[in-house]
């Protein structure tokens, strides 16, 4: 067993949001740098730049989890990890599925880059990624598990696309395996806050859309392997996991 670092949030260029600098290679060089073993590529609604940031996680010898953050039709936000880009890719074509219509504003609100492990651009997604789904929290999370996934509620102490500050609260019927505290918010606080949740486990992550992000904030798990299954046994309890 071994200790690792897991940064499990972090946006690249495919989101509209990050900065065009955040491709999976300098993402994974970033990484490395901070010491970090495990990271989750997990961009807004969609898996495009997933299959890159494996392969090039692979050839620095650091793991990268599929991922991506979802968001419900109440406009809450659900980091959704996956084991295999079979699962991620069956996942993005039904939210691909439930997205709102339209063209995506690049001037307005960013470019959605596809890109390789070269940084090269591949293609520009036009879908409205940034937008709600019509899918509401608890079809997400069920179709999360349908796949195989990991649902996390993302940055819960957020006022703004959180479970929290949409509903108000977490419904018992929607069946979470995690709880994301944002970058901002110190455990001391969190708890202070949010004890009342303490049945589900938490960990906290960078959010990173900036290079000069990743891993500012991270989980160390204390695990037989890197992998996602470990991932997951820590979130039942069976692996030690600190913040």
């Amino acid at each position: 067993m071994n200790y690792y670092k897991a940064d499990l949030h972090i946006h690249t260029c495919l989101s509209p949001c990050a900065d065009l600098d955040m491709t999976p290679l300098r993402i994974i060089n970033a990484a490395v740098a901070r010491g970090l073993q495990i990271i989750a590529i997990s961009d807004h609604n969609s898996a495009e730049n997933t299959a890159v940031a494996v392969a090039t996680g692979i050839d620095h010898g650091i793991t990268v989890l599929p991922a991506m953050e979802l968001t419900s039709q109440e406009e809450a936000h659900v980091l959704a990890l996956f084991d295999s880009a079979e699962n991620i890719l069956a996942m993005q074509e039904i939210i691909y599925g439930s997205l709102q219509s339209g063209v995506n504003d690049e001037i307005g609100i960013g470019y959605q880059l596809v890109v390789n492990e070269l940084d090269e651009i591949l293609d520009y997604n036009k879908r409205l990624l940034i937008g709600a789904t019509s899918l509401s929290l608890g079809e997400l999370v069920r179709n999360i598990h349908s796949f195989g996934g990991i649902a996390i509620a993302s940055h819960i102490d957020r006022h703004s696309f959180s479970v929290l500050s949409q509903l108000g609260f977490i419904p018992d019927d929607v069946a979470f395996d995690a709880l994301e505290i944002s970058y901002s918010m110190g455990m001391e606080e969190a708890t202070s806050r949010f004890g009342s949740y303490k049945g589900i486990p938490w960990l906290t992550s960078s959010d990173a859309h900036s290079l000069g992000d990743v891993g500012r904030k991270y989980t160390t798990f204390l695990l037989q392997e890197p992998s996602f299954s470990e991932i997951s046994l820590a979130l039942k309890g069976e692996r030690e996991m600190r913040f």
